[in-house]
């Protein structure tokens, strides 16, 4: 697993959990904790199913399926780190170019992970921690949840989370939360669907993450990756609607056919789970 400080990997069989552990900062992105979650990003996205097409590793250990990412201590995640902000005035402008492009490494990273990523938020989601909460496929949030894209309080702009925020919420919520800039709570984010559903209590909130955990884990995980793959490609189709046609025709024709389709399809008619449908968590 790759080395880590500010945040931490553990991998429970198909199950991938990242939390950012930076608590004396609210878990605030600085150059540090975004590198980190990079590589492990990274690392969980090379031993997915949806990557490498096997449901086990060649050790015998379970590739992965889901990730989940959550933070300790009172605050999901403040943002960006207010001393790199800081240091930002001093920098070039390739300087500053680069650690954009390290954090849309980050974000990209999430958005276009071979697994179903669900993100657990309590506290705070500002800025960046924002960008986390837009990136990922499900949203699990604290009643007392408060999400902002706060950049324009800073006078900035919220680009780089901005592509992931206007995808999940449209174009008018995004510029909407964009201009104001301010704290939304869980019951609005839940309205405008910022999140996924809202959790009153911490036992609530495992027991809401078992079931999207054992929910995905019925659907087939190449299928979840296509589904993902395949959004993204809608995103930005440009093409005419009859090439659009005939590429979700192709698709589908590959996806009966592969392994997992055909296998989805035999367990139906034989009456039995499909192969991927076991539970090989550990613990």
């Amino acid at each position: 697993m790759p080395e880590t400080e500010l945040c931490r990997l553990e991998v429970e069989g198909p199950v991938a959990f990242l939390t950012l552990d930076r608590t004396d900062s609210y878990n605030a992105l600085n150059e540090q904790i975004i590198s980190e979650i990079v590589d492990v990003l990274s690392w969980t996205s090379s031993r997915s199913v949806g990557e490498t097409g096997d449901l086990m590793a060649p050790g015998g250990s379970a590739n992965l399926r889901a990730l989940v990412i959550r933070s300790e201590g009172k605050h999901f995640c403040a943002g960006a780190d207010i001393n790199m902000m800081r240091d930002a005035g001093g920098k070039t402008e390739e300087e500053n170019r680069a650690d954009s492009e390290r954090l849309d490494m980050l974000f990209h990273g999430l958005w276009s992970h071979p697994c179903f990523t669900i993100a657990c938020v309590q506290g705070v989601a500002l800025g960046g921690g924002a960008g986390l909460v837009a990136c990922s496929d499900h949203v699990i949030a604290e009643p007392g949840t408060k999400i902002a894209l706060s950049e324009a309080k800073l006078g900035i702009s919220a680009a780089v989370i901005g592509p992931y925020v206007h995808r999940r919420l449209g174009s008018a919520g995004f510029r909407r939360l964009a201009m104001l800039a301010s704290r939304i709570g869980s019951e609005e984010a839940l309205r405008i669907g910022f999140v996924d559903e809202v959790a009153h209590s911490i036992e609530a909130m495992g027991d809401a993450l078992s079931a999207v955990i054992s929910e995905v884990m019925t659907s087939g995980p190449i299928a979840v990756t296509s589904a993902k793959r395949m959004v993204a490609e809608l995103d930005r189709w440009q093409g005419d609607d009859e090439s659009l046609r005939s590429w979700t025709l192709d698709l589908t024709s590959r996806m009966r056919g592969s392994p997992e389709g055909q296998e989805g399809l035999s367990s139906f008619l034989e009456g039995r789970k499909p192969a991927w449908s076991g539970d090989d968590r550990e613990g």
